[in-house]
């Protein structure tokens, strides 16, 4: 039966799914979602496919890698609607999106070969000490000083997260260790680059769950890897798109 329906270019859900290890309900699924066109119906009732759905199919499952399973499905289901403007505006976001990741990494990237090695700030005018005891540790004075803001920056980008101060028991004064400058002066950096609090923040966090900067070059390294895969991705699902375009007239 299935060499019949084949031979009169008709195809059965089970003859699209097993090409690309999925099963027969997902094939109606995505039937149902738009992704595919619809089915037509044997006189039984039973659907039947054509090499146009497995088109659809190969277009969609190449879209996903590199647009992510919901942008992939709007944009066959756009497709198919026949608003390829909106589907084609779809592609042009995603790649709007690409540029950007590709943007703050560089920012990141540039951020960090701009951080000398930490340094205690020296002494300054003030009625705060310039330095505590211990590696790297100053107060709000005189780390405002060294990077050229105002201590009530500071105090926003504690509030936002970007650091984490502790408190002088004798004074009271905050306290920055080693960890707390280094991450004041890469938020300088990303500030000056013109990133926002919240973009800022969990590229903070990801430094601090690295243990540093050093440790923080494998996940920048995986970072570049996972965008070009991803580039890549989109080219490959801009060709299976394609020749279902030009299949679908």
């Amino acid at each position: 039966m299935g060499r019949n329906l084949q031979s009169s270019n008709r195809l059965r859900p089970v003859d699209l799914a097993r090409g690309h290890g999925l099963s027969t309900q997902a094939i109606r699924n995505y039937e149902e979602a738009g992704i595919l066109p619809a089915a037509g119906r044997t006189p039984h009732g039973y659907r039947t496919y054509t090499s146009l759905h497995a088109g659809a199919l190969r277009a969609f499952l190449a879209l996903v890698p590199g647009h992510g399973h919901r942008t992939a499905t709007s944009i066959m289901r756009a497709v198919n609607q026949g608003a390829v403007d909106g589907a084609f505006r779809l592609i042009d976001e995603s790649h709007a999106q690409l540029l950007d990741d590709r943007q703050t990494l560089q920012a990141v990237e540039s951020a960090l070969r701009d951080l000398e090695p930490t340094t205690a700030p020296e002494p300054g005018a003030g009625s705060e000490p310039a330095a505590v005891s211990g590696p790297g540790g100053t107060f709000i004075g005189p780390l405002a000083d060294k990077l050229g803001i105002r201590p009530a920056t500071l105090r926003k980008w504690e509030r936002a997260g970007l650091m984490r101060p502790h408190r002088d028991p004798r004074t009271g004064y905050r306290v920055y260790d080693e960890a707390d400058v280094r991450d004041a002066r890469l938020a300088h950096q990303l500030r000056r680059g013109g990133y926002l609090l919240e973009q800022i923040a969990p590229l903070i966090a990801q430094v601090r769950a690295a243990g540093g900067l050093e440790p923080l070059e494998a996940a920048l390294c995986d970072w570049h890897g996972r965008l070009s895969a991803r580039g890549r991705a989109m080219l490959t699902g801009a060709a299976e798109l394609e020749a279902y375009l030009r299949e679908h007239g």
